[in-house]
């Protein structure tokens, strides 16, 4: 065994940890920073014109945004998920057309706004975790 095979494998269980150590919404706020660091390094690598990192960033934005859209509780979730449901599908229709045109606009645009939705749910996670 190498040590990097050891070193890689520390790693990978300390993240386990880290995530599976956090309550759903500390989850959620996870999810909205892989969203938005991978959308980012997507409008990077659009702006360079590298493809392979555009491919790369836009399927994992992507994917973890339509995770986020797709788990979205509309009967206990209320106005709040209906709202969601609709700014998501806003979200990806918008990813989609910076994907065909590359295009970073669209990216930058639901960056900012998984911003403000990650802020809003990092607030609401350190209210919850402050009461308990």
């Amino acid at each position: 065994m190498t040590m990097y095979g050891r070193g890689a494998r520390g790693a990978a269980a300390y993240y386990e940890t880290h995530v599976t150590s956090r309550s759903p919404l500390e989850l959620v706020v996870l999810l909205y920073d892989g969203a938005t660091r991978h959308l980012g390094q997507a409008a990077d690598a659009i702006r360079r014109g590298d493809l392979v990192a555009k491919r790369e960033g836009m399927s994992r934005g992507i994917a973890i945004v339509n995770e986020l859209h797709n788990t979205l509780d509309m009967e206990a979730g209320g106005e709040v998920a209906h709202r969601l449901d609709g700014l998501y599908a806003y979200m990806l229709g918008r990813l989609v057309e910076a994907n065909v045109n590359n295009d970073a606009g669209p990216v930058d645009e639901a960056v900012r706004l998984l911003g403000i939705l990650r802020e809003g749910w990092a607030e609401i996670a350190s209210s919850s975790s402050a009461a308990a």
